[in-house]
């Protein structure tokens, strides 16, 4: 029988999982944007635990499919995989250097903490999204949703380019 525990630690299966990007933002990977709530090795069998990013996300199934394969990949064939909806992902858990490959990739990353986000919409006083591109704040919401649920379109007055925000919550 093969003991995993031998072969991989914990820390050794997040970074297998961190070679996964995310299907419908390719530019960070699964541990980055914080799906990946985290990896326990007990008795041999791998647990992975997930959280999407939204209930009802499209891209879970390829996410586990992703995981399942790199798993595989790495002969662990021991496994389990648990999505858990509790506590609701925020984009608080996306790292720095996400929100850097977020915006080096065009999409507007979140510029303020959930709380901060809720704070400013309850009070009336929104902050300006910032243009991935050119760095103007003279941007406007065109759409509430972008290409996913997760992301708005907006346009950039300055530099005449639409783009998409990674949006709080």
């Amino acid at each position: 029988m093969n003991n995993i525990s031998h072969t991989h630690t914990n820390e050794s299966i997040m970074q297998l999982l961190c070679t996964i990007p995310d299907p419908e933002v390719p530019a960070i990977n699964i541990v980055e944007l914080g799906v990946v709530r985290g990896v326990e090795i007990q008795n041999d069998t791998v647990h992975v635990t997930i959280t999407p990013t939204y209930s009802g996300c499209p891209a879970m199934k390829a996410i586990e499919d992703e995981i399942v394969k790199t798993l595989l990949a790495n002969n662990i064939t021991k496994y389990k995989i648990k999505t858990v909806l509790l506590p609701p992902w925020t984009t608080d858990w996306l790292t720095d250097e996400a929100k850097q490959k977020l915006q080096d990739y065009g999409i507007a990353p979140p510029q303020q903490t959930t709380n901060q986000h809720l704070e400013a919409m309850l009070s009336g006083k929104k902050i300006a999204v910032t243009c991935p591109y050119c760095k103007s704040t003279d941007t406007k919401l065109t759409s509430a949703f972008g290409s996913t649920a997760c992301k708005a379109l907006h346009y950039c007055n300055a530099c005449q380019q639409p783009f998409e925000e990674f949006k709080c919550h």
